[in-house]
């Protein structure tokens, strides 16, 4: 048979091309290398937009403090731009002559003191200093604030409206620093922790950071500290929250003040603060705003009453009118807007009274669930009653003493705190009246009504017949009450017909002493 041929072996394969090789591993280069570039890139793009960050943070700052830049200043503007254009008749500008000669002495010699001071502030002259301005609510602290603002155009000045709540207060301090506190910045891409984590407290100490590096830089151009205003910081809760805050704030002030970077200014219309920062307070200045006398209020009166209606009545009319509302200004204010002055003022006496009244009235044969109520209440109209009394008193040694005859004007009544406390036996409810405005406590620790609006509704209240007999019978029933309320009732029940019980009391003398 024939030999069967084997199949020939299969060929080798051919060998590796060169080329192939080289591109191959060129293709994996090129992509760690892509890789390597692209994680460099980005972590030196972050480096570089956090730096850029942080510089556009305080450049914004600085813008917060150049001349015209304040938000609330912006708004005070605007609404005096938007007042309305008085039109006068020629009988009104007979007596032009006249009022604008006490226009003048009000601008020029019944200018207020402090005005100067605050002035002085916002220019900053004041170094090594921090204030606390103090005052009854429309006494005109507010407006000379802003006055002195504007006539340095808010340069280097900041102001701020403080708030019960942390958060609102936190935005309302970014708002007037120019400063937003992270939010608006894109560190989120590179897994950057949450900056608002910490609290409102933690980011207003962000904030006085980044005011205080602004502070430095601003400082060898300004040759002049920075100004900012926390306004309205009664309205802070009276807790251990806003005590830490107001602290916080302190302490930044006291450092400020030392090195002349930044001079802040707190403006309250309570006096809870006071107690609070005088504590470390080492370099505060108080502020005190009181009432004009009678003569700065005549003069204020005429003053505005002619700017707003352009006219002007007799002294006896607007005396009259100044006898309700004293020389509180904003009072002064609403009456010279007004078009029967006098009708006004006693309007807004029976205004107040009213709502005296339905604060702190008070209820005769009260029942026990208004106790706690009846308590202030009683307390406040005893020292009310204290008040007005003094006045009274006042007036008639002022009338003894006067030579003319003429109807005198006494000033508001003033009592010791400490003796205040002892009136109304109670040293809490002086807090709760101060917040509600019925009085004021100054730097002096005097306590006096909160306006001679007030004193006048309080007297139109005391002086009715039976007042006293009502107070002293809303007190007799709280005590009535309490005592209900610390007697034990023992109750029993007989178990059958003709049982006897018998109760044996005896109440022995104390031992006496060996």
């Amino acid at each position: 048979m024939p030999s069967t041929i084997p199949p020939p072996p299969p060929p080798p394969p051919p060998p590796p091309d060169a080329s192939q090789s080289y591109f191959q591993r060129s293709q994996l280069t090129d992509a760690l290398f892509a890789a390597v570039m692209g994680v460099c890139v980005i972590f030196f793009g972050g480096v570089v937009y956090v730096n850029w960050y942080k510089a556009n943070v305080l450049r914004k700052m600085e813008i917060a403090f150049e001349p015209g830049a304040d938000p609330a200043l912006l708004l005070a503007n605007h609404g005096l731009a938007s007042g309305s254009v008085l039109h006068r008749t020629s009988d009104d500008l007979l007596a032009k002559s006249e009022v604008n000669e006490e226009s003048l002495a009000w601008v020029d010699s019944v200018r207020r003191d402090e005005q100067a001071v605050i002035d002085s502030i916002m220019h900053g002259k004041e170094h090594g200093h921090y204030f606390l301005i103090m005052g009854p609510k429309g006494v005109g602290k507010g407006t000379m604030i802003f006055e002195a603002m504007r006539k340095v155009d808010a340069d280097g000045v900041a102001i701020c409206e403080a708030h019960e709540d942390l958060e609102v207060f936190r935005l309302r301090l970014g708002k007037a620093l120019n400063y937003e506190y992270n939010e608006d910045s894109q560190t989120g891409l590179f897994q950057r922790r949450d900056p608002r984590e910490g609290g409102p407290r933690l980011d207003i100490e962000r904030a006085l950071n980044k005011l205080e590096k602004v502070a430095l830089r601003l400082a060898p151009k300004r040759k002049k500290p920075l100004v900012l205003v926390i306004n309205n910081i009664q309205v802070f809760n009276n807790n251990e929250e806003s005590q830490h805050l107001l602290i916080q704030l302190q302490q930044r002030a006291e450092a400020w003040a030392e090195s002349g970077i930044v001079t802040m200014v707190f403006n309250t219309d309570d006096f809870w603060p006071w107690p609070l920062l005088r504590r470390i307070g080492n370099r505060m200045q108080v502020v005190s705003i009181y009432d004009l006398d009678p003569q700065e209020s005549m003069l204020a009166l005429r003053h505005l009453r002619w700017e707003s209606v352009g006219k002007v009545e007799p002294r006896d009319v607007l005396h009259q009118a100044l006898n309700i509302a004293g020389g509180r200004l904003s009072l002064l204010n609403r009456i010279a807007r007004s078009h029967d002055p006098l009708s006004y003022a006693n309007n807004m006496l029976e205004t107040e009274k009213g709502w005296l009244l339905s604060q702190i009235g008070l209820i005769p044969d009260c029942d026990d669930d208004v106790m706690d109520e009846q308590k202030v209440c009683a307390s406040s109209w005893l020292l009310l009653y204290e008040l007005v009394k003094q006045y009274r008193q006042t007036e008639k040694d002022l009338q003894a003493a006067a030579t003319d005859g003429k109807p005198v004007d006494a000033p508001l009544p003033a009592i010791p705190y400490y003796k205040a406390r002892q009136i109304m036996t109670r040293a809490d409810f002086l807090e709760k009246l101060d917040n509600m405005n019925v009085i004021s406590i100054d730097t002096n620790h005097m306590v006096r009504p909160d306006s001679m609006v007030i004193l006048r509704a309080a007297i139109n209240v005391v002086e009715e017949e039976g007042f006293e007999e009502m107070l002293n019978g809303v007190r007799a029933r709280i005590d009535e009450i309490e005592s209900l309320h610390r007697t034990a009732e023992l109750t029993w029940k007989a178990s059958s017909s003709g049982d006897l019980l018998r109760v044996y009391v005896e109440k022995k003398p104390p031992p006496k002493p060996e």
